[in-house]
């Protein structure tokens, strides 16, 4: 099964040392490597009865390279660790690391290497690497009094599918496209440079909830950031026929603003801008950075939950 992954995975002009030595040597043309590294585990990430392995693969290069993209980096490479049970279908595998492969090269980057084990689940550990091409780093602790909030990507979408998925019946085919994004998130890759080079103060990858990642640059930044509902709940940030349609399909306990601004895993990218400037083409203004502390919608302090807890079943 190591030999077939090996094989199925292809090289790059940015990897002198791929996969088949004991370590991988990657092109740093700019000096400074950005990484992260982001973990996918079976029963707690996906299930292989929702999802098939190559939208498995693309979700967790996904959640990498979105992290890549908010520092305003260019994804270069991706080292991935899996581990699953015995009787996976070599085939499965394959279809995975297809799935992982792809993702990476819509991103520009590409696999360089990894590790297989056993396990009791499939789980995939995966490194990405990336350059800022001279740039500085865009960070959380940026934003300041007087900046823009914008947004690019679209929010809501993977929460409402993961709550259709969980009602345990088909799913009605117009509700398919929140079904898609739960499975494998498209993240706007591009629009992270793009940012940087319009000057964001600050940025970040929207995976655990608007208000939950908003909330990390409010305190890094020390200031208040406040939002308009209104901005957030239009196009092109949120599909919102198709939300407000999953909530009511689903009954009660259900409320598509809670998607929208808690449900996370939509891989968007949130980030700040001087107000004169504003953001680039692809970004979308839903509010205001102030001094204080926290993150308002209309004016008024979130009291559910700002998005997910990796510790909390």
């Amino acid at each position: 099964m190591i030999a077939a992954i090996e094989n199925a995975l292809p090289g790059d002009p940015g990897v002198l040392v791929g996969i088949g030595d004991d370590a991988a040597l990657v092109v740093a043309p700019d000096g400074r490597v950005v990484a992260t590294a982001d973990m996918l585990i079976e029963g707690r990430h996906f299930r292989r009865e929702w999802s098939g392995p190559a939208d498995i693969g693309g979700k967790g290069a996904a959640r990498n390279l979105a992290d890549i993209a908010a520092m305003g980096a260019r994804p270069t490479a991706l080292l991935v660790s899996f581990a699953g049970p015995g009787h996976l279908e070599v085939s499965w595998v394959l279809e995975l690391v297809a799935g992982i492969s792809a993702e990476a090269s819509s991103a520009g980057a590409v696999v360089a290497g990894g590790d297989t084990s056993g396990a009791d689940v499939v789980m995939l550990a995966i490194t990405a690497l990336g350059d800022l091409a001279g740039a500085r780093p865009v960070l959380r602790s940026g934003a300041r009094a007087g900046n823009v909030i914008a947004v690019a990507g679209t929010l809501g979408s993977a929460a409402a599918g993961l709550a259709l998925l969980r009602q345990g019946t088909a799913v009605d085919p117009a509700f398919e496209p929140l079904v898609a994004a739960h499975r494998k998130p498209t993240p706007p890759y591009a629009a992270g440079p793009r940012a940087a080079a319009a000057g964001a103060t600050a940025m970040i990858d929207v995976s655990d909830g608007l208000i939950a990642d908003l909330g990390h640059i409010a305190s890094a930044s020390g200031v208040r950031l406040e939002l308009q509902m209104s901005a957030i709940a239009a196009r092109p940030v949120t599909v919102r026929d198709a939300l407000e349609g999953a909530a009511a399909v689903l009954g009660a306990g259900y409320d598509w603003r809670r998607w929208l601004l808690a449900g996370g895993d939509d891989h968007a990218l949130a980030a700040t801008f001087p107000a004169s400037e504003g953001p680039p083409d692809g970004w979308t203004v839903i509010g205001r950075v102030v001094a204080g502390q926290g993150v308002l919608v209309d004016g008024r302090g979130w009291n559910d939950a700002g998005g997910w807890e990796h510790f909390i079943a």
